[in-house]
């Protein structure tokens, strides 16, 4: 299944809770909880559940964005999408350090 990749994943993924928000084309924005992050992609849940693998997106973490995207797994609420290129890593350590609503409580 998509989350089971650990093996073939190239860099490390980063537990977050940042606030985000996604659209497909020109659609609707919808909110979503963006939970972690690498420099080549990141897992959120999607309370609409309705992006299937190979879907185009563009993706905001916060007020970073838009970043093109495409849709790798989608199990029930859970999407993970792999950046169409990689984050810089300054932005990475931004969104980590200063984003993340785990680290203001």
């Amino acid at each position: 299944m998509g989350q089971g990749n650990e093996e073939t994943r190239r860099e490390e993924r980063h537990h977050i809770a940042v606030e985000g928000r996604y659209r497909t084309g020109s659609g609707v924005p919808k909110d979503v909880s963006v939970l972690d992050i690498s420099e080549r992609g990141c897992r959120f849940f999607d309370k609409f559940g309705s992006l299937i693998p190979g879907a185009q997106i563009t993706i905001r973490i916060g007020p970073i964005g838009p970043i093109a995207a495409t849709v790798k797994w989608a199990e029930r609420q859970v999407v993970g999408v792999e950046f169409e290129n990689p984050i810089y890593g300054p932005v990475l350590d931004h969104i980590r350090n200063q984003l993340d609503e785990r680290r203001k409580a």
